[in-house]
């Protein structure tokens, strides 16, 4: 009942944020706008994207390394290739599901300890975005309905992000939360309890093996290319439309469009993602029709990417693990 209440959700937010996308959008225009676009940016976004995955395998092998030292890299790569072109394909977030489970005898890792990798994971990416959104609206100084209050709502993700940070590289600030938490758990009952613990004490494993501050300075360190590549995506595209008179948008797109996906949405984060890129792009006064298009674009670059090259990778583990089990 829960999982289709979050489809039904998931898929109605969906369709509503494409709708404000593009009720405005005479499709024609937008289509010509679309073909405007140099290759150039076609061949060089899929490139700065491919960059930033490699350093998001990077900094998720390191993360994996203290449960299983031998680990390589091409495994935790098409672990988490082969999840992200599921997320994009099936709702729920199933892709998560199977690297966690799916994945954790090809990664010689407990599937407790790769729920706890992602979850660190996530909250470097969280203060990622929370920052880079911050920084972009201060920089960039964007302007319309609205955008004036975004000035200090980028104050406090900044703030948030900074608190955050804080948390995961001290110790004993996160022990006092997580303490906490349990707490908490213990006063709501039951299954507050089984919820808050069912997250908490994977994330507890995980910083504990990441504990030295060399490792936590190296996995913040690798955090920055994975979203200035990402960035570079957008960029990428940008640059390369002429009709779009403030690419700089991208910078500011990016972090916006993708705290949006937080939402429950569908597969592939159709509409949220797209509302958001395409607000933040509006805000630095590109044109709507090649503001909408660069946004349909990115997105499409991010989408086939990201699926081509995690079927890929989908298929040859699922060729490997027959063969394992034929032997």
């Amino acid at each position: 009942m829960k999982r289709a209440l979050r489809l039904v959700i998931g898929f109605g937010l969906g369709g509503l944020f494409l709708w404000l996308s593009l009720r405005h959008v005479d499709l024609g225009a937008l289509v010509a706008a679309a073909g405007s676009v140099d290759g150039a940016g076609l061949l060089l976004a899929p490139l700065c994207l491919s960059i930033g995955y490699g350093c998001r395998v990077l900094r998720w092998r390191m993360m994996l390394a203290p449960h299983n030292p031998a680990l390589g890299y091409g495994r935790p790569a098409a672990a988490l290739l082969a999840a992200t072109a599921v997320n994009n394909l099936v709702p729920l977030r199933a892709g998560d599901a199977l690297r966690c489970f799916g994945f954790s005898n090809w990664l010689g890792v407990v599937p407790g300890a790769v729920m706890g990798t992602m979850l660190v994971e996530r909250l470097l990416d969280l203060i990622a975005l929370l920052l880079a959104f911050g920084a972009a609206v201060w920089l960039l100084a964007p302007t319309g309905s609205g955008w004036g209050a975004f000035g200090v709502l980028a104050l406090g993700f900044a703030v948030i992000g900074a608190g955050v940070l804080a948390l995961v590289t001290r110790p004993v600030l996160l022990e006092a939360l997580l303490s906490w938490a349990f707490g908490l758990g213990r006063r709501l009952g039951p299954k507050a309890q089984v919820a808050i613990e069912g997250f908490v004490i994977p994330l507890r494993t995980a910083l504990s093996g990441l504990s030295a501050r060399q490792t936590q300075a190296a996995l913040v360190a690798w955090t920055i290319p994975v979203w200035f590549f990402e960035g570079a995506t957008f960029w990428a595209v940008a640059l390369f439309m002429p009709a779009l008179t403030a690419p700089v948008a991208a910078w500011l797109a990016m972090p916006a469009g993708t705290l949006a996906t937080l939402l429950p949405t569908t597969p592939g984060h159709v509409g949220p993602f797209d509302y958001a890129a395409q607000m933040a792009s509006l805000a630095l006064e590109n044109p709507l029709i090649e503001a909408t298009a660069f946004v349909l674009i990115v997105h499409a670059v991010l989408w086939v990417t990201t699926t081509v090259a995690g079927l890929v990778c989908l298929a040859i583990w699922a060729l490997a693990d027959t063969k394992k089990a034929a032997a």
